[in-house]
């Protein structure tokens, strides 16, 4: 990190003294230079909030969501590493954004501010960047990092970075609940809305713990997490369908220099995902209580661009980073797990009732057919509508959690993050998707390390550990 220059958008001018300072002090001082005493704190936010937007919906998760059998790599860049040739280069713009674009700025933020509702707000994105890249990575520099007196951060482990990232969590939620809200323009995900800063903070607690296999632990948090999709922290691109500026991450990748090399439908080829809501397919889920036909429309891709992506990525298109629907996931899973079908069933029936109102799709897509009836017990007994194979009945109703968690998760790091957490305890529960190489071993486990990092950080690996390397928790 000897060679990470660390840049926001202000410029800090230091002066170094002789033994004559006091004959020549101020002598050479700009009166152009900007320090950060002189700039409000709530002005680094915007920033530090979309450059996590960059860290949770960037070029990884797309390489993510390749790996979990969501997408497709059709050609040139995404071909190839949609065929495991994952380069050290691709983790560069997010390992930035995590550790200039946010810790930096949010630490500051959270140092130098006398706003409760600021420091809890700086907490929770750190915490949310964090632990993302603990997920994603394994063992990062982190209690070191962001400091410019260390040039060489120690790498820590995954676990001890999902439980600072947890801890943090805790402490931006103590923050909150002594601040007020307030209209903050510079808050792009909730305006200063603390109530919400709240709950999302409590569901990432549940996430980093699920991804712990700390399934007690993730209940508990979700117990106070997101109760209905008006909490859901949601990245609202700013331009309009017919002008330039801000736009969903995806749609713009495809309407730019990677046209053609990435999506889930072309051809006749379709992702495993695309397979599971096409109802003419082997592997389909649609049943007797549940239409995907809209949901099919609404995620299918055309790896071309152009107005025919006007779903999930259309250009205007919010993009999920903790939701609702998550919140009640987690719950459904842990609650069963713990113990039986029918304490986690109302969960899974809740976001099935959201899906029932339409609350997935946008205006191109809610006019077609879709049903999501709510499920009972005996649909999972053996024979049942979701147990034609016989499986135990809680086995079944796991098996469907995951399922919706893989379908309603696409576009974030969620399925990725389920594959590889459930492939060696728990596969009877796992979505039976298809790599490249079929069905067999190696899977990719992690992300590499970013070029910069590995070049400038002594403490860094000699060389990366490679994709197919598993990470603490999925050992």
């Amino acid at each position: 990190m000897k060679k990470l220059i660390i840049k926001s958008f202000l410029i800090l001018g230091i002066l170094i003294a002789s033994s004559c300072e006091s004959i020549v002090e101020d002598i050479n001082a700009n009166p152009n230079d900007i320090l950060t005493t002189d700039v409000e704190n709530k002005l680094f936010l915007t920033g530090s909030l979309l450059a996590n937007i960059q860290m949770q919906l960037g070029h990884l998760n797309r390489i993510g969501q390749m790996y979990s059998g969501q997408l497709i790599g059709f050609s040139s860049l995404y071909s190839n590493i949609y065929g495991f040739n994952l380069s050290t280069a691709e983790a560069n713009s997010e390992w930035n954004a995590l550790y200039v674009g946010v810790l930096t700025n949010m630490r500051n933020v959270a140092a130098n501010s006398s706003s409760p509702l600021l420091v809890g707000i700086a907490q929770i994105v750190e915490a949310h960047a964090v632990g993302t890249a603990a997920s994603i990575w394994g063992d990062i520099p982190y209690t070191e990092a962001a400091n410019p007196e260390i040039s060489d951060p120690v790498f820590d482990s995954q676990v001890s970075v999902y439980n600072a990232a947890i801890s943090l969590l805790d402490q931006g939620i103590s923050s909150l609940q002594s601040a007020s809200s307030s209209n903050l323009a510079e808050d792009i995900y909730f305006g200063g809305d603390k109530d919400k800063w709240i709950a999302a903070a409590y569901t990432l607690k549940a996430r980093f713990s699920l991804h712990k296999k700390d399934y007690a632990a993730a209940a508990s948090a979700a117990a106070n997490g997101i109760r209905s999709a008006a909490g859901d922290m949601r990245f609202y691109p700013k331009a309009s369908a017919n002008t330039s500026g801000d736009k969903n991450l995806f749609f713009t990748i495809l309407e730019g220099s990677r046209a053609g090399d990435i999506g889930n439908s072309s051809g006749g080829v379709e992702s495993y995902l695309i397979q599971m809501l096409d109802a003419s397919t082997a592997v389909s889920r649609n049943n007797a209580k549940t239409d995907e036909t809209a949901r099919l429309g609404y995620y299918r891709i055309n790896s071309t661009g152009g107005s025919a992506n006007d779903g999930v990525i259309a250009g205007t298109e919010p993009q999920n980073l903790v939701t609702y629907f998550e919140n009640e996931l987690i719950l459904a899973e842990t609650k069963a797990r713990a113990g039986s079908l029918n304490d986690g069933l109302p969960h899974l029936n809740n976001v099935r009732a959201w899906l029932n109102s339409g609350g997935h799709l946008n205006d191109n897509h809610i006019g077609n057919p879709y049903k999501y009836e709510a499920y009972t017990a005996a649909d999972f007994a053996s024979g049942g509508l979701e147990n034609a194979d016989g499986v135990e009945a809680k086995t079944a109703f796991l098996r469907e959690v995951i399922e919706e968690r893989y379908v309603s998760g696409f576009g974030t790091h969620m399925a990725y993050n389920d594959a590889r957490r459930l492939r060696k305890s728990d596969a009877a529960y796992a979505v039976p998707f298809v790599l490249v190489n079929g069905p067999n071993p190696p899977y990719p486990e992690r992300m590499p390390y970013a070029t910069n990092e590995l070049n400038s950080n002594e403490n860094a690996p000699t060389e990366d550990p490679g994709i197919f390397t598993k990470t603490e928790v999925n050992r």
